[in-house]
């Protein structure tokens, strides 16, 4: 095997690591084209029956496991596995194979999941490609059982004393939940996404991890030294001597860094010429919570609630929904608490949501649309903030707003709800303040009228990055062109700023750029106040902003919005803020 080679993947969650490789081939496998005679039919269809059962089992020690290492609403993951082996069609078709082609039972559920596996791909939703990896779970799982193989367990292959980074074809959720961070360095997978179920997982759990490394199983073999670099997306094979020490210096510098963040996490957020920062925090679940108070976020900028629905069999209650938002609201008394409405839709849909499919269904019916159209799936959301803010400082925020009559017809419910709230006896809020989420072309130019009906505005920058520039965000083949700091983007931030100063409502931003140094300075220079960040990212922009000058920023930043191109704004960046700090510190790609 050739020495010394350097694959290039997705970063989902960053952090560096070094040590030796454990391939671990969690697939599935061969099953032989065999027929049963047909009085093994019913011997053939308990052993069905038995599988799923053990399978089931399984699932539900994961789920356990899962809950117990990363939280109750990670685990939920699992619950989409546990829909598909009890589904009555998937189980009915499977032993009809058995009854009427005499195939045996591995063979009968191999091809009903290729069938399913064909359905879900065609349905162009986002959510149910991403669930593919679930599927794939319960494949393994079901067949490995019936051909008389093993599960592959991590825990007993990993030693704490002897720590290793996990090489798989995917990081399938049954694979992330065995990770222990003592044992298992870092992730490196052939497969993955950045918004799979698993990378979530890896994140939250906080083990380095990178995706979409091509071939990765057969340039990898177990043992061999490996470095993975979870920042820049990279794994070398059996590096040189001088490629480790290269790797722990960078290493050394970033512990360096860290505890300079550290130290920075109980001071103000106050440039070196007095300009105050807010800087709240994005929440995706709410075990992020704990980072998030831990790094002194001056509240939440951007609550996502899509995790309430996705791979659930029913909505929430409303009541659930209560003490959630209560609870959030009580870890950061005294500051705002941002909730955005459900972004259903795209590719998120709860199990029990039915919806014919999209060709194209992040231009399609999703977000605040799905809302106001569904107002028996909104309407419990808005009772419930308006109950939980009668005691915190919550907001509403609205997803993809293309037009004014939206935050009207939002505010009319929101109107109608509290009234009938207060007339049945219900505390709520006197005011509860609503807000948009400016991540399309048209709310960009229509931010002026946007400012006049709403009490704050934020932007998206992912989506409207991703609107603004016709680019894929999630498509490999195009990610040297989604850029935040393309010119279209960065004059756009601009405009709304002005449109929220011009009203005298609060602009801040709550997309991933304001979690990059880059980005957040340049957002700094473009004059926002306040950004939400996601919490592992705190101490980094807040160490960041102590370290600007604003009105130097401010200047230098001004010269973005001549540049008539994403390099020549990308170099013009990168020139102001290295005049602060040293780039490579907080990105060595920089």
């Amino acid at each position: 095997m050739a020495r010394h080679r350097i694959i290039r993947g997705i970063a989902v969650s960053p952090g560096l690591a070094i040590g030796p490789a454990l391939v671990v081939r969690w697939e599935l496998p061969p099953v032989p084209e065999t027929a049963i005679a047909p009085g093994q039919v019913d011997h053939e269809i308990a052993r069905l029956r038995e599988a799923l059962e053990a399978a089931k089992q399984r699932v539900l020690g994961v789920r356990a496991r899962a809950e117990e290492r990363a939280g109750p609403e990670e685990a939920r993951i699992f619950d989409a596995q546990l829909l598909i082996l009890d589904d009555h069609d998937l189980i009915a078709g499977v032993e009809r194979l058995i009854r009427d082609n005499h195939f045996t039972a591995e063979r009968a559920f191999e091809l009903k999941m290729l069938e399913w596996r064909g359905l879900w791909m065609s349905q162009g939703n986002t959510l149910l490609r991403d669930r593919l990896a679930d599927l794939t779970d319960v494949e393994i799982r079901v067949i490995t059982r019936l051909t008389g193989g093993e599960e592959p367990d991590v825990l007993e292959q990993a030693d704490p004393d002897h720590p290793v980074i996990l090489v798989a074809r995917d990081l399938t959720p049954s694979i992330t939940v065995q990770l222990d961070r003592d044992a298992v360095l870092a992730v490196a997978c052939e497969q993955g996404t950045r918004t799979s179920h698993a990378a979530i997982l890896a994140h939250a759990i906080g083990i380095p991890a990178v995706v979409g490394l091509p071939d990765v199983l057969s340039k990898v073999e177990s043992g061999q030294e490996v470095i993975l670099d979870g920042w820049v997306g990279t794994l070398l094979v059996e590096p040189q001597p001088a490629d480790v020490k290269a790797a722990r210096a960078r290493d050394h510098r970033r512990r360096q860094l860290g505890a300079d963040l550290e130290a920075a996490v109980d001071l103000p957020s106050v440039t070196t010429d007095g300009v105050a920062v807010t800087l709240r925090c994005n929440l995706d679940l709410p075990e992020e919570l704990d980072t998030a108070v831990r790094y002194r976020a001056d509240g939440v900028g951007l609550m996502r609630t899509e995790f309430l629905v996705v791979g659930r069999g029913t909505m929430p209650t409303e009541e659930e929904q209560v003490a959630l938002f209560t609870r959030i609201a009580r870890a950061f008394d005294g500051h705002d608490i941002v909730v955005r409405t459900y972004d259903l839709g795209g590719d998120k849909f709860p199990a029990a949501f039915k919806t014919s499919a999209e060709a194209n269904p992040f231009l399609g019916w999703r977000a605040i649309r799905v809302c106001l159209d569904q107002p028996e799936v909104f309407r419990p959301q808005v009772r419930a903030l308006l109950r939980a803010a009668a005691g915190a400082r919550i907001r509403l925020m609205i997803p993809l707003v293309t037009g004014v009559e939206e935050v009207e017809a939002t505010r009319e419910i929101v109107a109608a709800e509290a009234q009938a709230l207060r007339g049945a006896g219900v505390p709520v809020a006197e005011h509860l303040s609503i807000g948009v989420m400016v991540e399309t072309p048209a709310a960009v130019v229509l931010a002026d009228e946007l400012a006049a009906v709403s009490d704050f505005l934020s932007v998206g920058t992912n989506d409207l990055t991703q609107y603004t520039l016709a680019v894929d965000r999630g498509n490999a083949r195009l990610a040297d062109r989604f850029n935040t700091l393309h010119p279209a983007v960065l004059r756009s931030l601009d405009r709304v700023r002005r449109a929220g100063e011009r009203r005298g409502i609060e602009v801040s931003v709550c997309g991933g750029m304001a979690s990059d140094p880059l980005g957040a300075y340049c957002l700094l220079g473009l004059g926002y106040r306040s950004l939400s960040v996601a919490a592992p990212s705190l101490p980094v922009v807040r160490w960041l902003v102590r370290k600007l000058d604003a009105a130097r920023a401010r200047e230098s930043a001004a010269a973005l919005l001549t540049a008539t191109t994403a390099t020549e704004a990308t170099a013009l960046a990168r020139e102001g803020l290295g005049a602060f700090i040293d780039l490579k510190l907080v990105d060595p790609t920089l």
